[in-house]
């Protein structure tokens, strides 16, 4: 059963805890919508389930009697602690206590190792997640890059109109681009702020991404690249990529996008095609750079 806002208080007094905006933490205290995020993840019994976050565990609770193999990553050691105690007995149920993140732009090794053994076992991966309002743009990215299956995720509403966003919206740009690109996006419905303790000032959505990759191992490098061009936002692709030093005009003829577009106004598969026609390019001299360089997006 969920926890009640009084029984997370309980909970984290016992702990000398409180909640900490550093850690972007807001607790979900609706039961009914706690159940409802692990209905969106649609998980089956023996899924490896990543959960980012879990606070005091109302839902791990949950997901661990749908049968789930929880796989939780907390940074808060007070947090850690009460996890502990609460799964103590839970066959099912592990305890990463660190960021998720190893800097910015790179999942904490133990969970990317975790993703490739059921990744090789052929079984599906999912992080279902009420995740940290500061970490939820590379988390989502790193966690498709890494081969999570489908996200069913609480986050900002800002972030997920960010994800479903298209050309010519003010919220489109980088995120946009890549989670379309590496998934379908779905934002399955919208959360008051009642529905969290303390009550954040902001709405909250909670999205659903279910993998469909076009990029493979290119995404990190076409993170960059989408980085750089979004950089230059306000010139003609023309300008950026001459800027560059490079064939602007042949690079845009090759993806048959049109030279005095701007990046606002280019479409996540016309990017694609753009980033393939500069991939076939050997005398584009920051080529080599981008493929080796980290994503950067946040």
């Amino acid at each position: 059963m969920a926890q009640t806002k009084q029984q997370i208080q309980s909970l984290l007094a016992d702990a000398g805890a409180k909640p900490r905006r550093r850690f972007g933490q807001n607790f979900m205290i609706d039961g009914n919508l706690v159940r409802i995020v692990a209905d969106a993840g649609q998980i089956a019994p023996g899924d490896l389930v990543i959960e980012v976050g879990p606070g005091t565990g109302s839902l791990s609770e949950e997901l661990l009697a749908r049968g789930a193999n929880v796989l939780a990553v907390e940074i808060d050691r007070a947090l850690a602690e009460v996890l502990r105690k609460r799964f103590a007995q839970a066959g099912n149920f592990t305890l990463i206590e660190a960021d998720a993140l190893m800097g910015k732009h790179a999942l904490d090794a133990r969970i990317v190792e975790a993703i490739g053994r059921e990744k090789t076992a052929g079984r599906l991966v999912r992080l279902v997640a009420n995740l940290p309002y500061n970490a939820a743009s590379p988390l989502i990215v790193e966690s498709l890059i890494a081969g999570v299956d489908l996200l069913a995720i609480t986050v900002q509403k800002e972030v997920a109109d960010r994800l479903r966003s298209g050309p010519d919206c003010k919220e489109y740009g980088t995120l946009s681009i890549v989670a379309q690109l590496l998934s379908r996006v779905e934002v399955v419905r919208t959360l008051p702020p009642q529905a969290f303790w303390p009550m954040p000032k902001i709405e909250s959505a909670l999205v659903r991404m279910t993998r469909q990759d076009r990029l493979g191992i290119h995404a990190a490098a076409f993170g960059t690249f989408i980085h750089r061009v979004f950089s230059a936002r306000r010139k003609t692709l023309r300008n950026a990529l001459t800027m560059a030093g490079v064939d602007a005009d042949k690079l845009l003829a090759d993806a048959g996008i049109s030279g005095l577009a701007r990046p606002e106004q280019i479409a996540p598969a016309d990017f694609l095609r753009l980033f393939e026609a500069i991939g076939g390019e050997a005398e584009i001299p920051w080529w080599p750079v981008i493929i080796e360089m980290p994503p950067l997006i946040g």
